[in-house]
């Protein structure tokens, strides 16, 4: 399977940021990507970076929508798979929600980030409810894919439980800045859950100075060993174009042994599925 991932800037122009992904899918595609992913709200501003309002959370968009019809008319024209990341408005009630669209273009359903967080830059409890979709892991014409996005990615019961439904590739949709993390902290975390877990990573961040936050970019993949096997730069607009084997799952560690050997009747049934 090969993976691209979108590092791209977001204007206050969501048309004109679709279409930058549109044509960015169409690249992706060209170079043989499969399998095409996006940062958190791609198309749009980081609205969390400032508190939010009536204004502001009048721009969330329903799934199906605009955007998905626009993405999975292109997935089937190219025949790949995308996961996107939206600001989502279901009713009343607006999410922080990645669509993932197959191939022939159906939409396979939709995860919405579960844990929300909230402090300064990030005020991401006024915009979003906690998610209802649970932890799916969805059937693609590539192979078994999952998405936690971004603070879920901190959980590792829920990067668990996308193991134990039998994720090969775990898309993290991430809204990361410049000095956030010392030391290479966070890709440091998910390089161990890909390990633990026996699955592939792929973290697809933004980029661009925006009027808080500087988004860092360093979209990363790495493999259920843990060992990063292609990095985008810092700042940098690209797509990041990665192979991955999908055969090294079933012969990971863990799906060998650190699943076959766990002792879920001790930890209590919130750490994981019986």
């Amino acid at each position: 399977m090969r993976v691209a991932l979108v590092q791209q800037r977001a204007s206050d122009d969501r048309e004109a940021n679709r279409r930058r992904g549109l044509d960015a899918l169409a690249d992706a595609a060209g170079r043989g990507a499969e399998v095409v992913c996006f940062a958190e709200l791609a198309f749009d501003p980081f609205f969390p970076q400032e508190r939010a309002t009536a204004s502001k959370l009048d721009l969330a968009e329903p799934i199906p929508g605009p955007t998905t019809e626009a993405f999975a008319t292109r997935a089937a024209e190219l025949g790949v798979v995308v996961v996107l990341n939206l600001f989502e408005r279901d009713g009343d009630t607006t999410y922080d929600a990645s669509p993932v669209i197959d191939a022939d273009g159906r939409l396979l359903g939709t995860t919405r980030m579960v844990h929300i967080t909230d402090y300064a830059c990030f005020h991401e409890q006024g915009y979003y409810a906690p998610g209802n979709h649970g932890a799916p892991v969805y059937e693609t014409a590539f192979g078994m894919i999952a998405v936690a996005i971004c603070y879920d990615r901190h959980y590792p019961e829920y990067m668990r439980a996308l193991a134990l439904d039998g994720a090969q590739l775990v898309v993290v949709p991430q809204a990361g800045v410049v000095g956030e993390c010392p030391d290479g902290l966070f890709e440091a975390e998910l390089r161990v859950a890909a390990f633990q877990n026996g699955f592939f990573v792929a973290l697809c961040n933004r980029v661009g100075s925006e009027p808080r936050l500087t988004f860092a970019g360093e979209s990363f993949v790495c493999n259920p060993g843990g060992e990063v096997l292609a990095r985008a730069g810092e700042g940098t607009e690209e797509i990041l174009l990665c192979d991955v084997n999908l055969e090294e799952v079933a012969s990971s560690h863990a799906r060998r042994l650190f699943l076959r050997d766990r002792r879920p009747e001790l930890y209590g049934p919130w750490l994981g599925k019986d």
